[in-house]
């Protein structure tokens, strides 16, 4: 992944892509508490509390000093954080895309508009082949996302994702630089 020595800032129509910060927490914890971010992800713990937060805010922090990835908080315009997506990579020329977004700001298109940005920076900025991404099969409206964005189906992965004490189908898509 390539190098860059400050956090990136993406404008949007409607958004903000930038750097998650401390102040960020209590809208993490606020959002991510609701059970539905565990049931519908494969690594939202329930329930989620601020050491979780703080946790995954150092995680994101460690994975840009290492060159491994890319966590931006959504933030509307008024620099609210609503929601979260990121690049994390994998391999050196393909990331995985993730995201999240806060309860109130569903379908509103506000995941879409946030990950063609994310995907752009990908491409154009990172100079990364391919952004994959997954969702578990009973998370439909996550792969309607990525298919507006671009993005086909790629593989279903078989019970690969252990969650509580269940096994769950993930469903892969992808893109292509060109």
């Amino acid at each position: 992944m390539k190098e860059l020595k400050e956090f990136p800032r993406i404008d949007t129509e409607r958004l903000i892509l930038s750097q998650l910060e401390e102040n960020d927490i209590p809208f993490i914890v606020e959002f991510l508490q609701h059970r539905i971010f565990s049931d519908l992800t494969s690594n939202i713990p329930y329930p989620y509390t601020e050491d979780d937060a703080k946790f995954w805010l150092k995680m994101s922090k460690d994975a840009f000093e290492n060159k491994t990835g890319f966590t931006f908080g959504i933030r509307n315009k008024e620099e609210q954080l609503i929601g979260a997506i990121g690049l994390h990579d994998r391999d050196d020329d393909k990331a995985e895309l993730g995201y999240w977004i806060g309860i109130p700001y569903w379908n509103k298109g506000y995941v879409t508009e946030a990950a063609k940005a994310i995907v752009n920076f990908g491409f154009e900025e990172l100079e990364l082949n391919k952004i994959y991404a997954t969702h578990l099969i009973h998370n439909p409206a996550s792969g309607k996302i990525m298919e507006k964005i671009g993005m086909e189906k790629e593989a279903l992965l078989k019970q690969h994702v252990k969650h509580d004490n269940e096994y769950f189908d993930l469903v892969m898509y992808s893109i292509f630089k060109d």
